[in-house]
């Protein structure tokens, strides 16, 4: 059950800011997870009608919402911390193998979330969602902290912190998210660096077993 509840939240996390690029950038970060994680609800409420017949559709719907929101390059390159950093050390072709498995990551990550947390996702698909406020960074205007209630079985509440980022074109994209004390960003990251060092900086080897290593974490926090 704890692996439904943590699949079903953080798909709504990354699922937050999908809707009309025009309107998109004069959107707040607020009003972006609101709408969106509506419209992501109502993809998952209508799939109850047709997963178990046609998952893949499910799952191309689920990757339209990220599409607008994940910049899937970016976020693997922030889970691979300083095992791409260290990048900036090598040759001309060192960098362009370190960038090739880093998009190769990045197109595993995207895999992985889309199809793990979107089976979650149908277990929540009733659970209702309130915005209660945005705590602006006192740093820059273009970092924000949304924090959101999720209401859940047996009167559970559910605290999650979308901490959002406005890039260059306006729009608003998450930059990591926090669900209760578990900082999803830290634990890919640490997780990365672990499954690297044991097994002497071998990226490939990383990246290849990667989306079978989430799964067997996510079973270790069950049993617990």
């Amino acid at each position: 059950m704890l692996t439904a509840i943590l699949a079903y939240l953080c798909m709504a996390e990354v699922a937050v800011a999908q809707t009309a690029e025009a309107r998109q950038s004069a959107e707040g970060p607020a009003e972006v997870i609101t709408e969106v994680t509506q419209r992501v609800m109502e993809v998952v409420a209508e799939a109850n009608t047709y997963f178990d017949q046609d998952p893949d559709r499910y799952f191309d719907a689920i990757d339209q919402a990220l599409a607008q929101l994940v910049d899937w390059r970016g976020f693997a390159t922030a889970v691979m911390g300083e095992f791409y950093s260290r990048g900036r050390s090598l040759d001309a072709e060192g960098q362009a193998v370190l960038k090739a498995q880093r998009d190769r990551f990045a197109g595993t990550l995207r895999e992985g979330l889309i199809r793990s947390y979107a089976k979650g996702l149908l277990a929540f698909g009733g659970a209702s969602m309130e915005v209660k406020g945005v705590e602006a960074s006192p740093q820059s205007a273009r970092i924000a902290s949304v924090t959101q209630l999720v209401y859940g079985e047996a009167d559970r509440v559910y605290t999650i912190r979308y901490q959002m980022g406005q890039y260059k074109d306006g729009k608003w994209r998450l930059r990591n998210l926090i669900i209760e004390t578990i900082n999803l960003g830290e634990i890919y990251r640490n997780q990365f660096s672990a499954l690297a060092r044991a097994s002497d900086d071998d990226l490939d080897q990383v990246i290849n077993g990667w989306n079978a290593a989430i799964v067997e974490q996510y079973e270790e926090i069950e049993r617990d």
